[in-house]
């Protein structure tokens, strides 16, 4: 099984295509937030809408990365990271997969 990789640190809702049969990996990139703020990530939570299957996540450095598969046609799914810091702060991405014939 091949794993494609999406990252963003795009703050703006990004729209994904992703094919149903398609296992992904899509990655959070927090670099950019924690530069920002001088902090460390110690926990993260994804949440995935309730249709697209979440295989596995993990946090690699920065990165929080999420697999997904499956999907129905048509749809649109709201990926979301949400992480805590060292100091306390929750802060939160959106991705957007859209599930269509690839």
């Amino acid at each position: 099984m091949t794993i494609d990789t999406f990252y963003t640190n795009d703050l703006s809702q990004s729209e994904i295509i992703k094919d149903p049969n398609e296992v992904l990996d899509y990655g959070f990139n927090w670099a950019d937030y924690l530069a920002t703020t001088g902090d460390t990530i110690v926990s993260q939570t994804e949440v995935v809408q309730t249709g697209i299957t979440k295989d596995s996540a993990t946090l690699v450095g920065d990165i929080h990365q999420i697999v997904l598969s499956a999907g129905t046609l048509g749809d649109v799914y709201r990926i979301q990271s949400r992480i805590t810091t060292l100091s306390g702060n929750v802060a939160n991405r959106s991705i957007y997969i859209k599930i269509e014939d690839r």
